[in-house]
């Protein structure tokens, strides 16, 4: 117990007229309204995740296209790009220096303000998102070496076999066109057979980002609309910390969205809710034990 309140004393957080730890506190129905309202989006979503993410995927009688379908994400759409014409390293360049940044961010924030700043929901969004680049980042990394171990070898080689090649009888029209439907259908066959599921990781990743996404949107918009304008106004200064968590994370989030390849499934926001959720219980449980005032209120 004074371990927390020492925590929370160091991060100047004012005492509440009413007392947090009281029984009679959370015995009542405002509580239980809230209580219902939190644990049945929790629980929502939690079937969501189990109806898409752990449904059984050896079912009978399935088809080529539906089995490709269940495959949401592949193994090069993790660290590619959103175009062919940009090279996956400026994805990985962007999610490096991103990374970077909003660490020394991070750290100075932590380092000013004492680690008491993870009693807020801005903290929790800034470091997931810090996380997101830096899970990115290592992926991206891994990706690079595959492309120059894999693609280029193969490119070189197509390439060398191409200016080699020797004399060919070209077909006639009717031939020509046989063979430009045979060989869509077949590079067609090749991408589709060639390419991998993503692994955990990159699983990992794209489910980050729209928790990130979610909890973004979340907080900025709270705070720019809502805290800052009407409830700061008088005793809040603005510092260049405190705008570079609530406006950095959302362009640097935006920016890697416009690069990168990665597909989005709406049904994954459900963790963005189950993030919130969490959140809010380690509220409930804080004030429990401590009695302090709610900052948003």
């Amino acid at each position: 117990m004074g371990l927390l309140t020492g925590l929370f004393d160091r991060t100047r957080l004012l005492a509440m007229t009413a007392d947090t730890t009281l029984p009679s506190y959370w015995l009542n129905w405002r509580f239980l309204l809230c209580a219902i309202w939190i644990f049945v989006a929790i629980v929502f979503s939690a079937l969501v995740i189990w109806r898409y993410e752990g449904r059984n995927k050896s079912r009978n009688r399935q088809s080529v296209d539906e089995r490709e379908a269940e495959v949401c994400l592949y193994e090069d759409e993790v660290w590619g790009t959103c175009s062919k014409s940009v090279h996956p390293i400026w994805l990985l360049a962007y999610r490096i220096v991103a990374f970077s940044v909003l660490l020394a961010l991070l750290l100075a924030d932590i380092i000013t303000n004492g680690v008491g700043k993870f009693y807020f929901y801005t903290e929790w969004t800034f470091t997931l998102v810090t996380i997101y680049f830096g899970l990115g980042s290592s992926v991206s990394i891994q990706g690079c070496l595959r492309y120059y171990h894999q693609v280029k070898p193969e490119q070189d080689c197509y390439n060398r076999t191409d200016a080699e090649g020797g004399s060919y009888i070209p077909p006639t029209l009717g031939e020509d066109s046989d063979m430009v439907s045979h060989t869509v259908s077949l590079n067609h066959q090749s991408e589709t057979n060639h390419r991998t599921a993503a692994s955990v990781q990159g699983y990992a990743l794209q489910i980050v980002f729209q928790m990130c996404s979610g909890a973004v949107v979340l907080t900025d918009s709270i705070f720019w609309l809502m805290i800052y304008p009407f409830l700061t106004a008088k005793d809040y200064r603005i510092n260049y910390l405190i705008v570079c968590k609530h406006s950095l994370n959302a362009v640097l989030l935006l920016g890697d969205a416009s690069l990168n390849s990665l597909r989005f499934p709406f049904f994954r926001m459900a963790y963005f809710v189950l993030w919130t959720g969490i959140f809010v219980i380690f509220q409930w449980i804080i004030h429990a034990c401590v009695s302090i005032r709610y900052h948003y209120s």
